[in-house]
């Protein structure tokens, strides 16, 4: 059974950092590519961040290039999103992805999702 947990969600002022990770659990993890979406209250589910199988490659929206800092360690099953300089749109509940595509089949898996709170 596939497992995607994330932690490290909280409150925080603006300006401040968080870290969250994705800890994966019942998959070969370095066969996925690892993204980090978002919801915000009343607004579609968006992409955050994605690291390649490998970690050499990442992409990111404009709205937090610059800011966030996507990473993975395949030997501890996890990903990160490393969340700096946080703005009040940033906050949203945060989703950690896993998808992979083998002989035409497409396996994606969610996480529950962790909160993140930017206010003064």
């Amino acid at each position: 059974q596939v497992q995607l947990v994330e932690s490290g969600g909280g409150r925080v002022q603006p300006g401040g950092s968080l870290r969250l990770s994705c800890a994966a659990s019942g998959l070969t993890f370095s066969d996925y590519a690892m993204s980090w979406y978002r919801q915000a209250p009343g607004k579609e589910r968006e992409l955050v961040a994605t690291v390649a199988r490998a970690g050499g490659n990442t992409n990111y929206a404009d709205s937090v290039k610059g800011r966030f800092t996507i990473s993975r360690d395949n030997a501890k099953n996890t990903v990160y999103l490393q969340m700096s300089s946080l703005k009040p749109e940033d906050t949203a509940v945060y989703y950690c992805n896993a998808v992979r595509s083998a002989w035409g089949l497409r396996y994606a898996y969610w996480g529950q999702g962790t909160q993140v709170t930017v206010s003064s």
